[in-house]
């Protein structure tokens, strides 16, 4: 596991060998993407960059961070993108607006496809190399269909609370920060 984000959380984050994670402002940044070899951008975001980086490859799917956006669609292409990427030495970016739902979301479907993780795996790895990433409570729907999909079984589990359902996990973030 890698756990590098250079210029802290405003930075590319990587995840791993062959990917990494960032807000739309560092994925525009010609520097830092450079600098990372990054050879493939996938952009999460409503609109296509206006003068992105020059890549091999750049890939725009407008999607909105809504609970109710089908980001289960793209979660196989952009994984196999991801994984074919890395496969000839290439280096993925995958960004959003924040760096903190969408992305982080088709990351963790990567590490799940790819890399035998199961979805909390996934979660963690992803949260140790980017400390914000919070995908909205549809994506990890979606998420948690997929690994079933995948796996037969689920890592994670959508519970009820007074914010709706939410992931398990995140119960056990909010009992976690609770005062003694």
């Amino acid at each position: 596991m890698y756990q590098s984000c250079p210029a802290g959380l405003s930075g590319l984050c990587r995840i791993t060998e062959h990917l990494y994670l960032s807000n739309g402002r560092a994925a525009d940044d010609a520097c830092q993407v450079t600098a990372n070899g990054i050879t493939c951008i996938i952009n999460v975001t409503e609109t296509r960059s206006s003068s992105p980086p020059p890549v091999e490859e750049y890939i725009h799917i407008p999607v909105s961070d809504s609970p109710w956006s089908p980001l289960r669609d793209h979660f196989d292409d952009v994984a196999d993108r991801i994984q074919v990427t890395a496969e000839r030495r290439g280096r993925t970016l995958v960004h959003c607006n924040a760096g903190v739902s969408r992305s982080a979301a088709l990351c963790m479907a990567y590490l799940v496809k790819h890399r035998g993780t199961t979805l909390l795996e996934a979660h963690s790895w992803v949260k140790k190399c980017r400390p914000i990433v919070r995908p909205n409570n549809g994506f990890w729907k979606q998420l948690v269909q997929y690994e079933t999909e995948l796996r037969g079984c689920n890592s994670v589990r959508m519970v009820s609370s007074s914010m709706g359902e939410i992931p398990d996990i995140y119960g056990e973030e909010t009992r976690n920060m609770l005062p003694l």
